[in-house]
This record gives C-alpha cells, sequence and structure tokens, in this order.
C-alpha cells in the first residue's frame, strides 16, 4: 500500500544543500506556474528518495496568507503523486533534491496545480538513468 505522508525526514532544510542545488549546473524547468528545480544525489547522502523545498516569493503575494494557501497546495498535490518518483528512484538506488518555485501572480485551482505537478514528476522521472 503506498504511504501518502510527507515527512520531515523528505523536506529539504539545510542550508548547505539549498545553497549546492541553486549554484549553477542543475537541471530545471518550467510547467507555468511552477519551475522545478532538482540534483541528483547518491542514496548514500541522507535518508529520504526526495526531499523537496517549495518557494512562493514575496514578490508574487504580499500576504503570507496566500503564500502559505499555494504552498499548502503544492505540499499536497506533491504527496499525493510522489509515489510514481519514488517507486522509480528506490529502484535505480538514486536520490533527488526538488525545489519548486512559484512563477504567477494568482492563485490557480488544486486540480490544475496537481496536474502540473504531476506532468514534471512525470518529466523527472523519465530523466533518471
Amino acid at each position: 500500500m503506498a504511504e501518502y505522508t510527507l515527512s520531515k525526514a523528505e523536506r529539504l532544510n539545510s542550508k548547505a544543500m539549498i545553497e549546492r542545488l541553486f549554484a549553477g549546473g542543475n537541471k530545471s524547468f518550467p510547467a507555468f506556474p511552477l519551475r522545478v528545480v532538482y540534483m541528483w544525489l547518491d542514496a548514500s547522502e541522507g535518508e529520504a528518495p526526495v526531499s523537496i523545498l517549495i518557494s512562493v516569493p514575496k514578490k508574487r503575494f504580499k500576504r503570507a496568507v496566500k503564500r502559505n494557501l499555494v504552498k499548502r497546495r503544492v505540499r499536497e498535490a506533491y504527496r499525493k503523486n510522489k509515489q510514481l518518483l519514488t517507486d522509480a528512484l528506490v529502484a535505480k538506488n538514486k536520490r533527488l533534491v526538488l525545489a519548486f518555485i512559484w512563477l504567477d501572480n494568482e492563485i490557480h485551482p488544486s486540480a490544475e496545480i496537481e496536474g502540473k505537478v504531476k506532468r514534471l514528476l512525470f518529466h523527472i522521472m523519465e530523466k533518471i538513468e
């Protein structure tokens, strides 16, 4: 049975790892209104197969309530569909660090966000060696 949780180990909170992710040379692509930046790691570096970061810039939404709403929707969409990616990573003995970045100035419906997150996860899944 699939586990639809998002544990502390699956959240990216290491400043050093975040700096490595955004330092350059890592892959990224958009699926408007989201952009994903990802970096491959060895399976030995950490516990969870995927660690995620969700960023909604203050430039897009001045009110924290709206930023938090968008983060919740993206987190929920990822949580429901992460099994697609984690199964493939465990099989290949790989680890992944992901950052979802919000690009739009408007809030989108949950169903639309979930579709975009699925599309991004499928695209990443195709890139697994």
